[in-house]
């Protein structure tokens, strides 16, 4: 049994791994965008066009030519009682969806819908409701700027432009602006299988009925949902008994197979802990860090079978879903090729002082309130077996080694989900 005897900190434990282990990203495969949602781009996408393909309308009104308009409409009107102003002659109009044929002369003016093509010679649009309209006479109150209320031919994308670089996790905006470039397929990484084992003979199957000192696995269910909200492929493996050999067999079979390894349970020190052994026979390089400064999580197992990480997650689930965000969400990104995703944040006060162990950064479960108009953090129980505090939580306030923060205090949270 290998007892961790001296506590990384989380970036020297980080910094350890990462200088060890060499990422190779999953292989590309190609989706049609009705599927690409949340996938990580394998390659850049460049446009072969240009969005929009047209100058267009981005009112409803009227086009007309600028330049042209001095000499021959910048004139007071008539004896119709509209007043002086610019006046123009309504020569047709452009309907959507088709093209815009009619050519807009000196002193002549295109009807145009919002999103419409601009008329051959138009360079502006006035707003219909600024205009006075006497039969095919227009009155304007003014002369527009060249451009104005126009949205000119590759103002958006211009054809030859990367518009999505490889490593992006698709949003739903991103598969709007490739439909719009007429881009049906898209080139993604697969997404990395990760293999994942719960451990001890007291852990029984959720449907099963506990008997005396035993427990339903609640960390499986949750760690497959982690894995697949990061962009995995769970494959939850069962539960591994307190038997040596067994443990390492099919952890052996699950690193041949998966791209990634989890097992929660069995990291801390015991004398039926069997995990620790069983992951570091597994092959160079083996055990890099067993112990992390951290709270809830101390006990985390990061080692490597070949180029295959294996994390050995603590048993505890608050502990276990720390750990996840912590260490496993950025293997996952590494995995797909992407940069780690930056962690969302809110501030809010502190609803009651907060301490950090001397030793260790704490990650203290808060859930968020609004009182008289202020946000405030409220600490949850802290014990890392109450899951509950998990499913009421709304993010973390996270505290260096012996930091104290006091009732009141302005606090960073970061957000859970």
């Amino acid at each position: 049994m290998r007892v961790f005897t001296r506590l990384l900190t989380p970036d020297d434990a980080r910094a350890r791994y990462r200088a060890q282990w060499r990422p190779r990203p999953t292989p590309a495969e190609t989706v049609p965008l009705a599927s690409a949602l949340g996938r990580v781009l394998a390659e850049d996408v460049t446009a072969a066009e240009d969005l929009p393909p047209f100058d267009r309308s981005t009112v409803d009104g009227y086009a007309l030519r600028t330049h042209a308009v001095a000499a021959a409409a910048l004139l007071p009107a008539g004896d119709a009682g509209s007043g002086a102003g610019v006046r123009l002659r309504l020569v047709g109009a452009v309907r959507m969806g088709e093209a815009a044929t009619v050519p807009v002369g000196a002193g002549e003016a295109v009807q145009v819908p919002t999103g419409g093509m601009l008329p051959p010679g138009a360079d502006a649009v006035v707003m219909q409701e600024q205009v006075v309209r006497e039969g095919d006479v227009l009155v304007l109150p003014r002369l527009p700027a060249p451009g104005e209320n126009v949205l000119r031919r590759g103002a958006d994308v211009r054809a030859g432009e990367v518009v999505l670089p490889a490593g992006r996790r698709l949003r739903p905006a991103d598969l709007g602006l490739l439909a719009g470039l007429g881009i049906t397929r898209v080139t993604v990484r697969r997404p990395p299988r990760v293999a994942i084992f719960s451990s001890g003979d007291e852990v029984v199957p959720p449907e099963a009925v506990p008997g005396p000192g035993q427990v339903r696995d609640m960390n499986a269910p949750t760690l497959a949902a982690l894995v697949r909200e990061a962009g995995g492929e769970p494959a939850v493996e069962g539960i591994l008994p307190d038997d040596r050999p067994v443990v390492e067999a099919r952890l052996r079979q699950a690193v041949a197979t998966c791209d990634l390894v989890l097992v929660s349970g069995g990291s801390s020190v015991g004398e039926r802990d069997v995990v620790v052994d069983a992951i570091a026979a597994l092959g160079p390089p083996g055990i890099v860090v067993h112990g992390i400064a951290i709270k809830p999580g101390k006990p985390t197992v990061l080692a490597l079978a070949g180029a295959t990480p294996v994390v050995g997650l603590p048993g505890n689930p608050v502990s276990a879903m720390v750990i996840f965000a912590r260490f496993v969400r950025p293997l996952l990104a590494a995995l797909l090729g992407m940069a780690e995703e930056p962690a969302r944040y809110t501030t809010a006060r502190l609803a009651r002082p907060l301490r950090a162990p001397a030793e260790r950064e704490e990650h203290v479960r808060v859930r968020l309130e609004v009182r008289a108009g202020e946000r405030w953090a409220v600490p949850l129980p802290a014990a890392s077996g109450v899951l509950t505090s998990m499913v009421r939580a709304d993010g973390f306030v996270v505290l260096p080694p012996g930091r104290e923060a006091a009732e009141g205090s302005v606090v960073e949270v970061e957000l859970l989900g």
